[in-house]
């Protein structure tokens, strides 16, 4: 992956399900939580700006807060509006997925990646296989054969 520097997406799809399924986020949930990342500090007015464009929940911003993926930075005071942030989970959780997209495998063990447990619908079976592809090509990309 890190042979060709603009090829960072070919793998997104399967990043993407790995995070969905580990972190237990939709896809929507993911969506914002990869918009807000370059937000320091927002409001309200900032999520549901880009909310407007992701399918209609709207108690998506309650949920993400009572998951612990935002957190209220500054209460309403008069006119100025309260702040919000991502927590140290979410930072933590994108900086994984910029970190697998930039050629870091993805875990293989049931204990790091539910889509390796016995009992996993097809898709996931699906995933899997592809997980494994993956790391093989991206340990070959760091370790060329002479």
């Amino acid at each position: 992956m890190k042979s060709n520097q603009d090829d960072y997406l070919k793998y997104w799809r399967v990043i993407r399900q790995f995070a969905k399924i580990k972190y237990e986020l939709t896809q929507a949930d993911l969506d914002m939580l990869l918009f807000l990342y370059s937000e320091k500090y927002f409001g309200r007015d900032k999520f549901d700006e880009f909310d407007s464009l992701l399918g209609w929940d709207v108690t998506r911003f309650f949920t993400l807060q009572k998951d612990g993926w935002i957190v209220k930075f500054r209460n309403r005071v008069g006119n100025r509006k309260a702040l919000y942030q991502l927590t140290i989970k979410s930072t933590r959780m994108i900086q994984s997925i910029y970190r697998k997209l930039s050629g870091e495998e993805i875990p293989v063990s049931n204990s790091n990646n539910k889509m390796f447990l016995k009992n996993v619908s097809y898709s996931d079976k699906v995933y899997r296989d592809m997980i494994i592809e993956m790391n093989k090509i991206i340990k070959q990309q760091r370790h060329p054969s002479r």
